[in-house]
């Protein structure tokens, strides 16, 4: 059993370790971070999707996120907390760990590092030629009939709506409350960060098996801006997976401060 006197000792090193970590990289090395993880995320793990699904299935799907965003976190985290994910980054910011100024070259690297993602994925794709943009779509998000539940019928048409636009929003704010709740506990100075990128990852995967037969699962802005732009009807829908992501990472934050009771003094 460890003595008592030896816990605040342990968190408070844990703490400069975090702090030195983070505080070691200039602001464009952490945006250029940003935008290398959440290309890698978003052509790792949709990519798994478009060139892969069929033969995977969800669960390869939802591993393929989940394993990729673990090892992010091993790998960029050092240099900016792999946040990868516009959501994650205002919880961040909510809580009082990342600078408003910052937040917003993470957002914008973010963007870049989806947008260019989308572009690579679909320049993949494009190059099978049994690939048929209208029909097999890019991994994009939606609701109603472009729910991956819709039932659609043996000449493309479809024949019944999938989940509806409510059921989309309220898995996109719980489960990216979720996220942002797990990324932000598993990280706090009182948690084992040394495991947090196992939780982090393997709660995203969880959350891709719940939410993908319902809306192709977000959670994540950067994601689905980066693919909405080549599948058809999904830029309609896009507004939602900007939204409702955003609120559910205020939710995860707000969670994360009523049960931790306080914010930590640390921007990076």
């Amino acid at each position: 059993m460890e003595p008592e006197h030896l816990e605040p000792e342990r968190e408070t090193a844990q703490e400069e370790a975090y702090a030195v970590e983070q505080g070691d990289f200039s602001d464009l090395r952490k945006y250029v971070a940003e935008a290398i993880g959440t290309f890698v995320l978003v052509f790792c793990a949709v990519g798994t999707a478009v060139f892969a699904g069929a033969k995977v299935g969800n669960l390869g799907v939802a591993l393929a996120f989940g394993l990729t965003l673990l090892f992010l976190v091993y790998t960029i985290g050092p240099v900016s907390g792999a946040h990868v994910n516009p959501a994650v980054t205002l919880g961040q910011l909510i809580v009082g760990h990342i600078t408003p100024v910052r937040a917003v070259g993470y957002w914008v690297a973010q963007v870049v590092g989806g947008l260019v993602a989308g572009v690579t994925i679909f320049a993949v794709a494009s190059s099978l030629p049994a690939y048929d943009r209208a029909a097999d779509g890019l991994g994009a998000n939606g609701w109603g009939q472009h729910s991956p539940s819709a039932v659609r019928g043996p000449l493309g048409g479809v024949l019944e709506n999938g989940y509806g636009i409510g059921a989309a929003i309220i898995v996109e704010v719980v489960l990216t409350a979720l996220l942002v709740f797990v990324v932000l506990a598993t990280t706090d100075q009182i948690s084992d960060v040394l495991m947090a990128g196992v939780a982090i990852g393997f709660t995203l995967a969880v959350i891709h098996l719940v939410a993908i037969p319902i809306d192709n699962t977000s959670v994540n802005p950067a994601r689905s801006l980066g693919v909405a732009f080549f599948q058809d009807g999904a830029l309609a829908q896009l507004w939602l997976f900007i939204v409702f992501p955003m609120v559910g990472g205020a939710l995860g934050a707000l969670v994360y401060l009523l049960l931790f009771g306080r914010v930590r003094n640390r921007l990076v």
